[in-house]
């Protein structure tokens, strides 16, 4: 292998030759993983190479112990520790480090990429024990080169989420801290050097707890980081404010001392700062201030409620500091860019988050300050003034109390309406989503008899009219569909009287041929929501609606045909997407009323199917409307399966596409319930598809709960005829039963939670189709089944989930056996805790409650009857 060769290839614009030096890096690691690493660290070391060989050697260096899959990291990992002999490991490091000095940034820049990586395996064993050493001495006496690269891979080490190396990294807190604190002063000459060590000071922050805990040394750390702030530097005085406000994140409870001497004066300053890097991230400081002083708040209150007396401080720096800074953030909302993109991020919109949250933090106080800004710019020649005085009284929807807002909401809604009309886009589309924000969050405040109408009109007006609005019109939109839509099944709602001119403005607007597309989707999705939210008195309606949607379906398929580029295709498959959802909405809501209309939906459907091409994704929204469709016709579905089966199985074995292989996967569950016994002619492919995906090492792991939650669903729609897979799903569902997170694991904890979740819903769906008239069969199992569920005992933060599913196999294997035959499990006093923990736990669902008072009925009779066969 030409090494040079192949990593220039790893940079090509070709995709084929990039992935075929690709595989040859693979295979190279594979054979020999010393040598693969050897050659690549001494070709990144090599001053004579091209600089992006070099680059291209540093990437793969740090690939080879890289993996987003948290088992496949620890593989690579284990090839390092295992694999690799001690003079060869010494030997690659060694060059990395050398490699620091380089004069080549980049090759310095991968350099520290690498050296973190291997960090990340060997500091939390002890394994490298001058590594800390080493960098900190490159900091005090290396060249410029060496000191900013050294400072870049403490920075790459600190920004771990490794559990383990975390808490390793706090034994170096000294050496780390000396590091970049003499780095970040305001006596380095050199700017490259103290922006790289601003920016290690914040990556580290988290390891330094001991240090910022001494005053003396906190005292100058923050002397540090504020005298950055003003450097003159953009990125350093950026990264400065960055700095603080992760400080503040970390360490709210002794920032007191600083927000008085410093803080308020330099965050204002900054936010001032007429270079958006900066101004962002001194809103954002403040930002951090009130989301720490809204979660301090709702902590003190839970505590409160609970009786304890462990509160956290609250020093009110959002409170104290409103009248400064939220003027300045409303100055702020003015420098509007009218060229920026929706997902552009600019000092504007962030004092525009800020604002909402000042307005949760510090509540009904802040609403006298933001009116005055409103009343002055609402009417103003400038837009700009005009835009932020709407985003202003928008923003403040949330935080301040209701009975102070109502009466002011009932004021500015003609306002608002008026400026739907506004010269400006800008201004009317932030008119339209501070609609959106009152329709959401202070929905009492519209009256639905006179300002509902005029608000349904004026936000049809408003999406009609630019498609820069129509995000914002729709979502107001849907807001109000969705808090005037009643209680679900009623006769009659809030929409009502408009839905027919309200669904007929809407199909105006997608069926145009010259319509926007971004508009056009806006548009169905309004619809799909008003379908959702329609009263029973307008189904009539929704069921004369299905024939315009499906005939626009039925459209589609030879506009396949003319499709030219990309964009047409995409462009295409936003529209059928769209209408397929519409399909699913109306079959949701029709229910059963929807059979006239099956044979016609399931035709277009097919034929959607038959034409699909790779990547699209427009399956996923068939597969949904097709589940919606078997909830709707139940075993009358069963006239369909032949046809579409076989895409189903296509789906369930596709692993390239693993969206779409999850849809199949929900989708057999929906289908099995809805044929009941009726799908057994086809649970053998099922369930071979289903094993095939477990064992797979292509899907990730968030697979496997839902395939084990499936396994429960074809048992109970299938009943007794299950016995055929019971071996085997049981053996499967015991090796899962021993899948544990581990103490440090914590990234695991939620994966191993719905694992046990999946595992418990197959177990109910399994003894379900047993009791009857198999229960004997599960004899060999009950033993594993209680270990599982001691195991779910013993943890006490178990989900609502995961105890609903707990209950509900109790209840159910002691409803298998009415005799008592394993009331010797059922008298543990953990099964008793367990159901009463549940019940008793005042944050779960009635439906949860129930089931754990339905599970105790079942107890009390599994053991009265044992203990009445003793008697006797």
């Amino acid at each position: 292998m030409d090494v040079n060769q192949v990593l220039e290839s790893t940079l090509s614009p070709d995709a084929s030759t990039r992935q075929n030096a690709e595989r040859q890096l693979t295979h190279a690691a594979e054979v020999d993983f010393s040598g693969y690493l050897t050659t690549l660290a001494h070709e990144l070391a090599n001053e004579q190479a091209q600089p992006h060989i070099r680059t291209a050697a540093g990437i793969a260096l740090k690939n080879a112990f890289s993996s987003r899959e948290y088992a496949r990291l620890r593989e690579v990992q284990e090839r390092w520790i295992n694999q690799i002999d001690t003079n060869v490991k010494k030997s690659v490091k060694d060059l990395a480090l050398q490699t620091l000095g380089s004069r080549d940034g980049r090759a310095g820049q991968s350099a520290g990429q690498f050296v973190a990586s291997i960090a990340a395996i060997e500091i939390p064993r002890n394994e490298w024990p001058e590594l800390m050493a080493a960098l900190v001495e490159n900091v005090g006496q290396g060249g410029e080169h060496l000191r900013q690269a050294s400072l870049t891979t403490i920075g790459y080490i600190c920004e771990t989420d490794d559990t383990q190396l975390r808490e390793s990294l706090a034994g170096y807190s000294n050496q780390i801290l000396t590091a970049v604190v003499q780095g970040a002063r305001k006596e380095e000459e050199n700017l490259e050097v103290r922006n790289a060590a601003i920016t290690a000071l914040s990556d580290c922050l988290d390891f330094i707890r001991s240090n910022f805990d001494n005053e003396g040394e906190r005292n100058y750390i923050m002397q540090v980081v504020c005298e950055a702030t003003q450097s003159g530097d953009v990125r350093i005085e950026a990264g400065a404010y960055g700095c603080l406000n992760r400080i503040m994140g970390l360490y709210y409870d002794k920032m007191s001392f600083y927000m008085e001497k410093a803080l308020y004066g330099l965050t204002i300053i900054g936010m001032k700062n007429e270079e958006e890097d900066v101004g962002k991230l001194a809103v954002e400081f403040w930002c951090t201030v009130c989301e720490e002083e809204i979660a301090i708040e709702d902590d003190n209150q839970m505590a409160h409620s609970e009786g304890s007396g462990e509160m956290r401080q609250y020093y009110h720096f959002a409170k104290t500091a409103a009248v400064e800074v939220v003027p300045a953030l409303m100055q702020l909302m003015t420098r509007q860019d009218e060229d920026a993109a929706d997902e552009d991020y600019n000092v504007s919109r962030a004092a525009y988050q800020c604002l909402q949250l000042f307005a949760q933090a510090v509540g009904s106080d802040i609403v006298p300050t933001v009116l005055t800004f409103v009343e002055a710019n609402l009417a103003d020649p400038d837009w700009h003034k005009r835009d932020a005085a709407v985003s202003a009284f928008g923003a403040i929807m949330e935080g301040p109390k209701e009975v102070h807002l109502e009466p002011l909401v009932k004021q500015a809604l003609p306002l608002l309406m008026e400026k739907l009309r506004d010269d400006a886009v800008q201004v009317r589309d932030s008119a339209a989503y501070a609609i959106g924000r009152i329709s959401d969050l202070l929905p009492d405040a519209i009256d639905p008899q006179t300002e509902l109408p005029a608000l349904i009109e004026a936000l049809f007006g408003g999406l009609s009219s630019n498609p820069k609005m129509a995000g914002s019109c729709c979502w107001a939109l849907m807001n109000l569909a969705d808090k005037f839509a009643g209680e679900p099944g009623c006769q009659q709602n809030a929409l009502s009287p408009h839905f027919q001119g309200s669904v007929t403005a809407l199909l105006q607007v997608t069926e145009k041929p010259d319509v926007d597309n971004q508009l056009r989707m806006a548009a169905y999705e309004v619809l799909n929501t008003f379908i959702t939210n329609a009263a029973n008195d307008c189904l009539p309606i929704v069921a004369k609606l299905s024939d315009v949607i499906i005939e626009r379906l039925e459209n589609t398929i030879p506009m396949q045909h003319q499709v030219v580029s990309v964009e047409d295709r995409l462009t295409l498959e936003e529209i059928q997407t769209s209408l397929t959802s519409g399909v699913l909405n109306i079959i949701q809501r029709l229910e059963g009323e929807i059979k006239p209309q099956a044979d016609r939906i399931m035709n277009i459907l097919l034929q959607m199917l038959s034409s699909a091409g790779p990547k699209s994704s427009v399956p996923d929204a068939i597969f949904a409307a097709t589940g919606g469709l078997a909830n709707a016709l139940e075993e009358d579905f069963v006239k369909y399966m032949d046809s579409f089966v076989p895409f189903l199985y296509n789906a369930l074995g596709n692993q390239d596409e693993p969206a779409l292989c999850s849809m199949a996967i929900g989708l057999v569950s929906d289908i099995t319930r809805s044929l009941s016994e009726k799908s057994q002619p086809y649970c053998d492919s099922f369930m071979n598809y289903l094993l095939n995906n477990l064992r797979s090492t292509s899907l990730s792991n968030q697979f496997k709960p839902a395939i084990l939650q499936c396994f429960g669903d074809i048992a109970q729609a299938i009943g007794p005829y299950f016995e055929t897979y019971l071996s085997v799903v049981a053996t499967v569902l015991q090796q899962a039963a021993n899948v544990n997170a581990g103490s440090d694991a914590y990234d695991l904890y939620d994966y191993v939670t719905s694992l046990r979740e999946g595992i418990m819903d197959a177990w109910s769906g399994i003894i379900l189709a047993m009791k009857q008239g198999k229960a004997q069969l599960l004899t060999p199992y009950v033993e594993s089944i209680f270990q599982l569920l001691s195991i779910v005992a013993q943890d006490h933060h178990r989900s609502e989930p995961l105890a609903r599913s707990a209950m509900g196999v109790i209840g159910d294997l002691a409803d298998a056996f009415p005799q008592g035959d394993y009331a010797n499990y059922y008298c543990n006093e953990w099964i008793q805790q367990l159901i009463k923990e549940t019940r008793q736990n005042r944050e779960f669902s009635g439906r949860t409650v129930e089931t754990a008072r339905w599970a105790r009925e079942q107890v009390k009779r599994q053991t009265a009857n044992f203990q009445g066969v003793q008697m006797s």
